[in-house]
């Protein structure tokens, strides 16, 4: 290095020094270096102080030739940088049950040694002109390490909580700039096989103006690291790109030491390895036995709890909450419950409908089996128990501690038969799911028990609602058809009667030609409506064909005429040409059978009328009569509802009926009504206007 460079080094180790002196010095008025069972604080405490003796060291390197130096330089660090990895992994380890032990501590400190010598070693023994062939795989390890820092740090920082994260960012922002720095340096060093001289000199000063950063997260709360929580995925994350990274070092150092003495073939063999490695490491990362082992080891040994309960509820709610089938959701509750438990295989048992047992009605990676289960039996007796799960690794092995259960042949038999989990309703039991054996050693403890007990209740619900939803579909099927029947079964009661007047008076006028002309027109009427009722039956209760046009004048003559037939009078007190639209038969059917209730509700000396006008852009059919009339409370409640009637033979259909489908034309129904004073049904329907002129006319006339 030149005079510049030798003197800027040293202004921005003094630098250094000062900062993080008056840091360590805030920390140890903080009491942190009493913090002997929080060793996250001691990792802090520890970090600050190597970055201050590393800078005066610095400071006194470029001021003294004594030989001891720059060993010392290289050492703090060496130990300083080890000490943040130790703070940021011990982040990850808030959650742990108890404290780490002294053997776990310095079995951490020893692996973040080894692997961050390198870096400090290499920037200050190397000189600046060149670098060799043996060390060049150094350089390239050193340059890693902030990489791994980086994704340490945005591990911590993106699955802290939004408390924690106010007090993280500003810790975050200095580190992330020290790491970014160094980052920089060690790839300018790789690239061009010299470090830079002029990034080398300030490297010290750069550390130093992250300090305020770091001093703010300290100083916002006195608790502020105790506060930072992070999920077990932040740690299977982490741990996973360690592994990962520190793999890959190793596989590059061995690369170039086997190009460095490979000779002539040591680049190919370089590439071969390279690329030979790379494989392996896929396939262990697509690896779920792998990947189950890493869960399990990191759940035992670094969090009080094996599993992050929200995102295993959340990831569990969605998995059922997607499902559109019960075939579809039974593979789900199969799939949740087995990849709590690292299982990677299972099945469901349910109740079919019409039977007392537990048949197989889903599997995921399981085989098929008929084998059904009664429900009266031991097992299912142990299970509707209070929602006990059964082990039966544990049962094989110590059947005395689940009792008299006597676990069925069939059971027994099944390949991998692992965990029973029982799936509870309140106190009745409604299936069960069987998991196979886990991919690696799993400790079924009480956590994973009251795991399992409790999102198997809400699958059971699940599965229960799917059901149910089920069930009341096909009654609705049911009401729609039985809804139908009733109509087409009320039509049928008003032709029967008409058929049974037209034979009664068959034996008194049957030499009468009129009375014959009519009956063959009323058979005729029979049979048409009976062919529209056989349509309605074939496509639904909607009757076939498009509304249009109706002359509602025709209508009230026809039922006019029909009354007259039966021997009763319609007096029409205004009959105004008006046309509607709908369905011609149908509302034949609807005026008629207004008008025939307020016959039933008449005495023969009373009188019922009909008018027939257009009222405020409707066409407006009232019907009055003199008859018993209703109460309000039998209007309000009962009149339009199917099945109510006050008629002895009557079915409580052809109100409903009516009210039905005057509503789907856009129309209205109205009733007044007294006791013993008479009945006015208003119909009120939309108008159909016809164009009488042609366009031509219209032209002429103009």
């Amino acid at each position: 290095m030149n005079s510049g460079n030798l003197d800027l080094t040293a202004w921005s180790g003094g630098l250094a020094g000062v900062c993080y002196t008056v840091f360590a010095l805030r920390l140890l008025q903080s009491g942190y270096l009493k913090s002997l069972r929080e060793p996250s604080k001691l990792a802090v405490l520890a970090a600050v102080l190597l970055s201050a003796l590393w800078g005066w060291s610095t400071l006194l390197q470029m001021h003294s030739q004594a030989p001891l130096l720059p060993l010392l330089t290289i050492l703090t660090d060496q130990l300083r940088y080890a000490a943040w990895f130790a703070f940021l992994l011990l982040l990850l380890r808030t959650n742990r049950a108890g404290k780490a032990s002294t053997s776990n501590n310095l079995i951490i400190w020893a692996v973040l040694l080894a692997v961050s010598g390198p870096s400090s070693l290499v920037l200050t023994a190397l000189d600046a002109d060149s670098v060799g062939e043996p060390t060049r795989w150094m350089l390239f390890s050193a340059m890693s390490m902030p990489v791994f820092a980086l994704v340490l740090l945005e591990q911590v920082f993106r699955n802290a909580t939004e408390d924690s994260r106010w007090n993280l960012k500003p810790l975050s922002l200095g580190l992330a700039g020290s790491f970014l720095f160094d980052l920089y340096l060690f790839s300018q060093a790789v690239l061009f096989n010299r470090p830079d001289e002029d990034a080398l000199s300030i490297r010290a000063g750069v550390h130093a103006l992250m300090m305020p950063l770091l001093l703010l997260s300290s100083t916002r709360r006195s608790d502020w690291i105790a506060k930072i929580q992070l999920s077990p995925k932040a740690a299977f994350h982490s741990a996973t790109l360690l592994i990962a990274g520190v793999y890959l070092i190793f596989i590059s150092g061995v690369g170039y030491y086997v190009r460095y003495f490979g000779g002539e073939w040591g680049r190919a063999l370089q590439l071969g390895l390279v690329v030979f490695a790379l494989i392996v490491l896929m396939m262990l990362a697509l690896s779920g036995t792998m990947r189950a082992k890493l869960k399990v080891f990191l759940g035992k040994h670094f969090f009080r709890y094996r599993y992050d309960y929200r995102e295993e509820w959340l990831k569990f709610t969605r998995a059922l909450s997607a499902s559109s089938s019960p075939q579809e959701l039974g593979s789900q509750v199969i799939r949740g419950l087995a990849e709590m438990v690292e299982s990677p295989a299972g099945g469901l048992w349910l109740r079919v409908q019409g039977e007392a047992a537990f048949t197989q009605t889903a599997r995921w990676n399981l085989a098929p089996t008929e084998d059904k289960e009664p429900m009266d039996t031991a097992m299912c007796q142990y299970l509707a128990d209070g929602g006990r799960l059964i082990n039966l690794e544990d049962y094989r092995s110590a059947s005395r501690r689940y009792g008299s259960l006597k676990i069925p042949v069939w059971l027994q038999e099944l390949p991998q038969a692992w965990l029973v989990v029982p799936l509870m309703v309140g106190e009745e039991l409604t299936g069960f799911v069987i998991l196979a054996s886990a991919r690696t050693l799993f400790d079924v403890n009480w956590e994973v028990n009251d795991l399992l007990k409790t999102a198997s209740k809400q699958a059971a619900s699940y599965l229960a609602q799917m059901q149910a939803t089920e069930a009341l579909l096909e009654v609705r099927k049911f009401d729609a058809f039985n809804k139908m029947s009733a109509f087409v079964v009320h039509d049928l009661k008003n032709i029967v009667t008409q058929l049974s007047l037209m034979m009664k008076n068959a034996k008194r006028l049957g030499d009468n030609p009129e009375f014959q002309q009519d009956m063959l027109l009323t058979v005729e009427n029979s049979l048409d409506r009976m062919r529209q009722l056989m349509l309605q039956l074939r496509e639904g209760a909607t009757p076939p064909g498009k509304a249009f046009g109706v002359n509602l004048s025709a209508i009230v003559t026809r039922v006019q005429a029909v009354a007259q037939a039966r021997g009763r009078t319609l007096e029409v007190l205004a009959l105004e040409p008006v046309d509607t639209r709908g369905h011609e038969e149908r509302l034949e059917r609807i005026i008629g059978h207004v008008v025939q209730n307020a016959f039933d509700a008449t005495d023969p000396s009373g009188h019922v009328w009909l008018t027939l006008e257009r009222a405020g852009g409707q066409a407006s059919i009232v019907v009055k009569d003199t008859g018993q009339g209703m109460t309000q409370d039998f209007i309000r409640d009962r009149l339009f509802k199917p099945f109510q009637t006050t008629k002895q033979g009557g079915m409580g259909i052809g109100a409903y009926e009516s009210f039905q489908y005057v509503q789907e034309l856009g129309g209205k129904i109205d009733v007044q009504s007294e006791v013993n004073q008479g009945t006015t049904v208003t119909l009120l329907l939309p108008l159909f206007e016809t164009q009488k002129n042609s366009d031509l006319h219209s032209l002429e006339s103009a």
